[in-house]
């Protein structure tokens, strides 16, 4: 489960913010900055409460030879192909204190985690120049809490459609992201957000065991710019709970929710220059 995950790089937790390429050209060996993002998130996946974030995020891009670092994840040449990568896949969940939100009151607050694991790319059309690209991602990623004791709390798969498309609507340096996924886990995973112990039922919020499995999808659209020194992003992002198999929890109030957010980086970069798709 990804959340509204600033504690990692603003464009890693919303996967797919950024999802195009430029052609081929030089292009910095490295970028750094520093950025802020404000985010409308719901709670939890299903809850029926939101809050806004205003959360500080790095901005990191490495076009080395053997191994890359950008807005897509972070890379190194394990195969000899142009259509298959092997990436790290990062993902974060912030805190929830249970006695601001009505549903999980008298709970124990859900403590921030953090996601990571492998994910194995595949690029399936790309367009003249590459202005235009389609890939299905599929991550599967470890979750952990990172406040007080750590704790393993399952793992995610979120196989993706993402369509990528530089220069989009004729506005020139602008991509646009189009993501969609359908969303998995581990009953130790749903069982963390959405299982309610005997110890803490009550007359409306009946005990209830999650499983594990189909945890409903998302959809995802994005627009970005790279300045001479500055980078700013925007994302909406629409979650359905339809069919997943936490779905009668008292705690998944709503079936459907809906997140955005916008970030904006101050953006420094080498004077050393390389070929580069990215």
């Amino acid at each position: 489960m990804s959340l509204p995950s600033s504690l990692t790089p603003f464009v890693t937790l919303l996967p797919g913010l950024s999802a195009g390429h430029a052609c081929a050209a030089e292009k910095p060996l490295w970028e750094l900055g520093i950025g802020v993002s404000a985010l409308s998130f719901p709670d939890y996946r299903g809850s029926d409460e939101s809050n806004l974030y205003a959360i500080p995020f790095p901005h990191f891009v490495y076009r080395g030879t053997f191994f890359n670092g950008d807005r897509d994840g972070i890379r190194g040449t394990f195969f000899d192909s142009d259509r298959i990568e092997l990436n790290v896949s990062l993902g974060a969940s912030l805190p929830v204190n249970s006695e601001e939100n009505a549903a999980t009151q008298g709970m124990p607050d859900l403590q921030p985690t953090v996601e990571i694991g492998p994910s194995l790319d595949l690029h399936l059309w790309r367009t003249d120049g590459r202005r235009c690209k389609l890939d299905l991602r599929m991550p599967i990623r470890a979750a952990i809490t990172i406040a007080g004791e750590m704790k393993d709390v399952g793992w995610v798969f979120s196989p993706r459609l993402n369509l990528g498309i530089v220069d989009a609507a004729g506005f020139a340096g602008w991509e646009m992201g189009i993501l969609a996924r359908p969303v998995s886990g581990s009953q130790r995973n749903h069982d963390y957000f959405y299982s309610v112990s005997p110890q803490f039922a009550t007359a409306s919020r009946p005990v209830f065991d999650a499983k594990g499995g189909y945890a409903g999808s998302q959809f995802l659209i994005s627009l970005s710019k790279c300045f001479p020194k500055f980078w700013l992003g925007a994302f909406a992002r629409r979650d359905s709970l339809k069919g997943a198999v936490f779905v009668d929890s008292p705690l998944a109030k709503s079936e459907q929710a809906f997140a955005a957010g916008i970030g904006i980086a101050r953006v420094g970069e080498s004077s050393a220059r390389v070929e580069a798709d990215v």
